[in-house]
């Protein structure tokens, strides 16, 4: 599943292409991806003659932001944006976006599991999915050391299981929980409230620092994942852990190890992340 940084990445590359542009007509092709209106011809009706203003993003979520809605769209773990080309739209193609300039953006879902909700202005921050989302650790202010201290204290949790709560912060996943953990020395499976204040202190620096590094990478391409133009992200090449079950430690040479926490595959260091 695309994570922040992969998001941030697809963002900037929509609002490059897309900004300015009126929608004149929508095509949905696969009517349950569209959660709000309930009625997908409703949702189509309502995008007509909207110009979008800009292309946003919270946690892992697209926002685009029209005349009279905000329109929230979650990629889920396959889901791709592409301007269209002379090739007549696949069989994955779910949702087109007809531009009043002849141009059309796609949305492609291989699984079908992405997701479109379509608000009036201002109503999105206070309703599903995105009320629910807690701050963000890049360009966040309000994500810092005391804001994590908080909350590992009310939890016994392990501390994987937190950083990829989505309610505590939005926008961490897998890959980058396995990455900043092990910058910071931390076992996954440490209990949160366990952690001391300074050890902590560390973790959200650099939580922090991974996203920054990940989103100037342009994210990780390890699975499927392309942004806007078909570019691959090149984080990956600067991935420690995660994926590299059975290689060595870059720091110390010893074998990385797979475990399952959270329910997720779990990459890390026994010796760098020791207990």
């Amino acid at each position: 599943m695309p994570e922040l940084p992969e998001v941030e990445t697809v963002r900037r590359t929509l609002e490059s292409l897309v900004v300015g542009k009126i929608i004149k007509e929508v095509d949905v092709s696969w009517p349950k991806m569209i959660k709000k209106p309930d009625d997908s011809n409703v949702f189509r009706l309502q995008l007509n003659e909207q110009k979008i203003h800009n292309v946003g993003r919270r946690g892992k979520f697209l926002t685009f932001h029209l005349d009279d809605y905000v329109l929230v769209s979650h990629l889920r773990m396959e889901g791709k944006y592409e301007m269209a080309d002379a090739e007549e739209p696949d069989k994955h193609t779910h949702v087109r976006f007809f531009f009043s300039d002849d141009t059309e953006l796609r949305y492609k879902d291989v699984r079908k599991f992405g997701t479109m909700h379509l608000f009036v202005k201002g109503e999105e921050q206070i309703e599903l999915p995105l009320k629910q989302l807690g701050p963000e650790p890049y360009n966040d202010p309000a994500f810092t050391g005391a804001y994590l201290q908080r909350l590992f204290t009310k939890t016994n949790r392990d501390v994987k299981t937190v950083l990829l709560d989505q309610r505590a912060i939005a926008g961490l996943g897998n890959i980058y929980v396995d990455e900043a953990l092990y910058k910071a020395a931390i076992r996954p499976d440490a209990v949160a409230s366990k952690l001391s204040k300074k050890r902590i202190s560390t973790l959200q620096k650099k939580i922090t620092e991974t996203m920054k590094n990940a989103v100037d990478k342009g994210g990780s391409s390890v699975r499927s994942y392309v942004n806007g133009n078909g570019e691959m992200g090149m984080f990956q090449l600067e991935l420690n852990v995660y994926g590299k079950e059975g290689e060595p430690c870059r720091h110390c040479n010893e074998e990385v190890m797979k475990t399952v926490v959270a329910g997720r595959g779990t990459h890390f260091c026994p010796r760098c992340q020791s207990r």
